[in-house]
């Protein structure tokens, strides 16, 4: 599945659109280039989920825990992180079952965090649309996505 987000409000709103599809658990990467619009989607995940408060970018802190919604949102950035045992300092693990689990440049490093999960490759054409295409991986992933 590929969606062509032509502005910052259409990946707000592509992002509440997968928060209807998330359960307790889920863990969701997102891949990309800088100013793909990874931030903004999880905004939209966020503002889907009924989080409160503000969904920025965990780039200096490396993790936020965004509460009072319909589930808990992890937003994690790991452009930083160089190994698993980076990973691991982060203790994802301690809130993976009952929140949703947004890593921002997790690719290659955090899907070992779920026996299933979904990749969310964003990328920015010349014209500035934003494209994400929905990877599963996992029957699970399939079944939800075929659904929608």
């Amino acid at each position: 599945m590929i969606r062509e987000l032509p502005t910052v409000a259409d990946t707000h709103a592509f992002g509440r659109e997968l928060a209807a599809l998330l359960r307790p658990g889920d863990l969701v990467v997102l891949s990309g280039p800088l100013g793909a619009g990874k931030t903004a989607l999880t905004q939209g995940i966020g503002a889907g989920l009924g989080v409160r408060g503000p969904v920025t970018s965990p780039t200096f802190v490396l993790a936020r825990v965004h509460r009072g919604g319909r589930l808990p949102l992890v937003h994690v950035d790991a452009y930083r992180l160089g190994s698993m045992a980076d990973v691991d300092d982060l203790d994802l693990d301690a809130t993976a079952d009952e929140a949703v689990t947004v890593v921002e440049w997790g690719h290659g490093l955090v899907e070992q965090l779920a026996d299933e999960h979904l990749v969310v490759e964003l990328d920015r054409r010349d014209d500035d649309v934003r494209t994400a295409r929905l990877v599963p991986h996992g029957p699970g992933w399939e079944q939800r996505l075929a659904a929608s």
